[in-house]
């Protein structure tokens, strides 16, 4: 399961022609613990570490899966990654819509 929703958050992003950097966890002890101390309190689960994938831009928290995949549903997910949404996109379209 983790792994399928790695894949769609990729597969979006590199669709869209969005810049990102994967950071491997499983073998990498350092990005592991990047990620667990980077991830904010009130976004982690009661017991555990949170699972991947979390999204960030740069060391900014964005969320994790379900997040994202709210954000893809409601054609918000430049906002929600923190980025300019490009004109002629569903989102841009969306946000004009909105400020007029």
């Amino acid at each position: 399961m983790i792994k399928k929703k790695q894949q769609d958050v990729l597969g979006f992003l590199e669709a869209n022609k969005i810049g990102f950097e994967e950071k491997d966890i499983a073998a990498n002890e350092e990005n592991r613990k990047w990620m667990r101390e980077n991830v904010p309190e009130n976004s982690r689960p009661a017991t555990g570490y949170p699972l991947p994938p979390q999204i960030f831009n740069e060391s900014q928290y964005r969320g994790d899966y379900d997040a994202f995949f709210e954000a893809r549903e409601n054609n918000a997910v430049y906002a929600f990654l923190g980025l300019t949404a490009p004109p002629g996109s569903k989102e841009a379209e969306a946000q004009a819509k909105q400020q007029a």
